[in-house]
């Protein structure tokens, strides 16, 4: 056999195997059955303590409230925190758990692996500040990255991207707070350290509507300008000699179980805000909830009405994609 003859095989045969698979690509695309309805992903930032049942009471409550015709759309979680993520994923291992954190891009491309080409992306973040922008900049990126594909994405708002919201936020935590003569409550948040952050307006906003509504209720941050140092001043001030804490925080995990009811001082003596407010001679307490015979304490997402924001936020982006 001459080796022009070889050389002639050889290609006609490398021809011919790659119209086959391009054959076969083509095949796939034709018949790879695309999802008409959306998906629905929650992006939330992620705990690693017993406080996750915070997200489970959520997708309770949205897959109830959902209108009917949405009830059955698929549900995924994802989450922000890398190092929440790898924590968690350790843990999960380790106790023999077949669950998974996993981020936002590797739960919308599944999606779109999957067929889906509609997804609504709800973040359960409070505040309009730097995580929520992380996830804007996630979803333009992967926007991009499945141009080609005619994925459409849209991203809901954070709980206080409007001032109204923000009222009925504050009036629903009112149901939980002390009154003026029972004593005070310090509703701790998480804070930023940079003041260059859009969410400071909101939390000096959040901050002037309840001196506003209320004149017993104060706000501090873990770091940030509403600080742990002017909520407690304030609340030492009270004439009644207990003090409720009330986290302002989605999940109220490893902030409010150590930084704001830690029991013991910590590693370097630091004192819990309870512990601080002990010091000066108050009793002191947390909101907390009884959810599936368990005592957790309580976050924002165990409040029915303010998830209600977060699911009509789902509800209006899910009708986008009917037109």
């Amino acid at each position: 056999m001459s080796t022009r003859y070889t050389i002639f095989t050889v290609a006609s045969l490398t021809a011919f195997i790659l119209f086959a698979l391009a054959g076969n690509v083509f095949a796939m695309l034709k018949t790879m059955t695309l999802k008409k309805e959306p998906a629905i992903v929650i992006a939330a930032f992620g705990t690693t303590t017993r406080a996750q049942a915070t997200y489970d009471f959520f997708e309770e409550q949205l897959r109830k409230e959902l209108p009917e015709k949405y009830r059955n759309y698929e549900i995924r979680w994802a989450f922000t925190s890398e190092i929440v993520r790898e924590r968690a994923n350790k843990k999960f291992k380790k106790a023999g758990i077949d669950k998974r954190y996993r981020s936002l891009a590797q739960v919308v491309s599944n999606l779109e692996d999957e067929g889906y080409r509609k997804i609504v992306v709800q973040p359960l973040h409070i505040f309009p500040g730097i995580e929520y922008e992380s996830v804007l900049r996630m979803v333009e990126g992967l926007r991009d990255a499945f141009t080609d594909f005619n994925l459409r994405i849209e991203v809901g708002e954070p709980l206080l991207q409007y001032w109204w919201d923000l009222e009925t936020v504050a009036e629903v935590l009112g149901k939980d707070m002390l009154a003026s003569g029972e004593g005070c409550n310090v509703l701790a948040s998480h804070g930023t350290g940079e003041t260059a952050v859009g969410s400071n307006i909101t939390y000096l906003g959040l901050e002037r509507t309840l001196s506003q509504m209320y004149d017993n209720a104060f706000l501090g941050s873990v770091e940030g300008i509403t600080s742990r140092a002017s909520a407690l001043a304030k609340a030492k001030a009270c004439k009644a000699k207990k003090v409720r804490f009330i986290p302002f925080m989605y999940v109220a995990g490893d902030h409010v179980m150590n930084d704001i009811m830690g029991a013991e001082p910590d590693e370097e003596g630091g004192l819990s805000w309870s512990l601080e407010m002990k010091k000066e001679g108050f009793e002191t307490e947390a909101t907390t909830v009884v959810y599936k015979g368990k005592e957790y304490y309580k976050g924002l997402g165990f409040y029915p009405e303010i998830n209600r924001i977060f699911i009509k936020s789902i509800v209006r982006l899910l009708k986008k994609f009917e037109f």
